[in-house]
């Protein structure tokens, strides 16, 4: 999944209820999904981001000063200034992205 071409929202906004709980028809399961996707979300963009900073990633045993490196300063910096990812979660519920069910109780 591609976050870094995403309309979410940057900083908070408020939405309206009745969009969030429209698909559910519950509000709290509707966050409850919610939640779980940003988790994922989260999840997806720490490891590409470990994945990332690794490839600049310089390893040795001496006690030299630590040797700040410009490439992985802008790559911290580029994932700081995406959306959150329970902004990026809220977009894919309101668009309709995000498939949930039920199981069946008998």
């Amino acid at each position: 999944m591609d976050y870094k071409e995403t309309n979410a929202a940057l900083s908070t906004i408020t939405y309206n209820k009745n969009e969030i709980e429209a698909a559910t028809e519950n509000i709290y399961e509707a966050i409850s999904i919610i939640s779980k996707r940003a988790e994922q979300i989260n999840s997806d963009l720490k490891r590409e981001l470990v994945d990332k900073l690794d490839e600049f990633a310089t390893y040795n045993d001496s006690l030299e000063e630590v040797f700040e490196n410009k490439e992985q300063i802008e790559v911290s910096k580029f994932y700081e200034r995406l959306p959150k990812p329970t902004a990026l979660a809220v977009d894919e519920w309101l668009n309709n992205k995000v498939y949930h069910r039920t199981p069946e109780t008998e």
